[in-house]
């Protein structure tokens, strides 16, 4: 007779939707096989054979983060990874780059994420090579089939984009650049074959997330890598469990000693191809936390709310001022037990370093600290903030964006556009009594 736990793998493996809430769970697991098939979808890289200098990866979120992790581990000093709307950080990349011999890739699987199509029609009108990662029939397949751009690679329909590492949104951009996409993908069905044993790495994994949480050891803290993988795992975590007042809280680079801690351990040691492998077992242990959590893991039901605040703002045609809101002594002095502090850095990317203090002093608290990018977390651990167990001691930090960078076609621009994401978003926080306050980096 099976036990439950070899019963759950098989269920998983027979796309059961009961494992989780029975609802529309089956059409989303595609990530299962997608290791094997993209295999086959390599074949498609043939027609852009030649090296570009450099290759500029415009995406969001799921679309973003594997590659990012990726162009960090195998320290790919070509491929730029553009997640953010601050107009500096825009001007900075774009002066770097020579466009006779730079390969954009837009990478949306909606087809119609706003910063991403920002930033094509801002890169487009000054002209250079442009391609697209997109699902079948989207708003960019359209576009990019009708204008010159040079291919268009499919994305898998039956994935979400947080389980998207594997498919098209990740191998893609890194076979461009010269790192062995079939080695990782290799490594990858390797792991999808022992996730199906009796002894299945993603289901020890996730079961002991799981069952953790149970006992009140929802904070996951991720083994800090050279390669930042906590960056691609914590939207994962976050977008797929954080709903219904429930979630497993990511926290990478967190001590996990602490009652309400647990570790989550990041197998790559020396062996930076271990990630195909990797990918996948977090991937599988997700889905099996989820199952415990008794959630779907697969929706994101509260993501849409900052969307929403923002395009409010942007109709409103009104300029966004973001005035300091509280003070940092007063939001932390609210930390009780279980709680966590989350600092939300609508910042220039190049100046990440300086909130190391304030980290630091969100630290004393004793809560586990979490600390993301504006508007990239919007698009990986926004889900968590809003669906989550209110828990969390929000902290929006602002900069100034400096001259306005216009869009093309749009009546506002990246620093316009930049401003409304933390006003709606921090609207959106407050709606839900969740403890927030704002301070400029300036005045820190």
């Amino acid at each position: 007779m099976k036990t439950q736990t070899e019963s759950l793998v098989e269920r998983i493996w027979a796309r059961d939707a009961s494992v989780w809430t029975e609802s529309d769970e089956a059409q989303w697991l595609g990530w299962l096989d997608e290791p094997a098939r993209m295999h086959e979808r390599l074949t498609a890289l043939e027609g852009l054979d030649e090296r570009y200098t450099d290759v500029v990866l415009l995406g969001m979120g799921g679309s973003s983060l594997a590659p990012e992790v990726l162009r960090r581990t195998f320290g790919v000093e070509g491929l730029h990874v553009l997640d953010t709307t601050h107009p500096q950080a825009i001007r900075a990349l774009d002066q770097q780059l020579d466009r006779t011999n730079v390969l954009f890739i837009a990478a949306s699987k909606s087809g119609s994420t706003l910063e991403t199509r920002s930033h094509l029609d801002y890169f487009r009108q000054g002209g250079g090579t442009f391609a697209a990662i997109t699902d079948p029939g989207s708003e960019l397949e359209e576009l990019a089939r009708g204008s010159d751009f040079r291919a268009v690679f499919p994305g898998e329909p039956t994935i979400g984009g947080r389980y998207s590492a594997l498919s098209p949104f990740g191998m893609i951009p890194a076979a461009l650049v010269g790192i062995d996409a079939g080695a990782l993908l290799d490594r990858a069905e390797a792991m999808a074959a022992a996730c199906r044993g009796e002894d299945s790495p993603g289901l020890e994994l996730g079961l002991r997330f799981g069952e953790g949480w149970k006992e009140g050891q929802d904070k996951i803290c991720i083994d800090a890598t050279e390669g930042g993988f906590g960056l691609w795992a914590e939207q994962l975590i976050a977008e797929s469990t954080g709903k219904g007042g429930k979630g497993l809280i990511p926290a990478p680079g967190e001590s996990p000693d602490g009652p309400d801690r647990q570790r989550g351990e990041v197998r790559i040691d020396e062996d930076p191809y271990e990630l195909g492998a990797e990918f996948f077992r977090w991937e599988f242990a997700t889905a099996v936390a989820g199952a415990v959590l008794g959630i779907n893991p697969f929706d994101q039901p509260n993501v849409q709310e900052a969307k929403n605040r923002t395009k409010s703002v942007l109709e409103s045609g009104q300029s966004v001022s973001l005035a300091n809101d509280s003070s940092v002594e007063a939001l932390l002095s609210q930390a009780r037990a279980g709680d966590y502090v989350c600092i939300q850095a609508f910042i220039d990317p190049a100046r990440e370093g300086e909130l190391e203090p304030l980290i630091a002093r969100a630290r004393e608290t004793g809560c586990v600290v979490t600390h993301g990018l504006g508007p990239r977390y919007l698009h990986s651990t926004g889900q968590l903030h809003k669906g989550g167990p209110n828990t969390g001691l929000f902290l929006q930090v602002v900069d100034e964006t400096g001259e306005e960078l216009p869009i093309p076609g749009q009546p506002f621009g990246f620093g316009q556009l930049l401003r409304a994401q933390a006003a709606g978003d921090y609207v959106s926080l407050k709606e839900r009594g969740r403890r927030v306050a704002r301070v400029r980096l300036e005045d820190l």
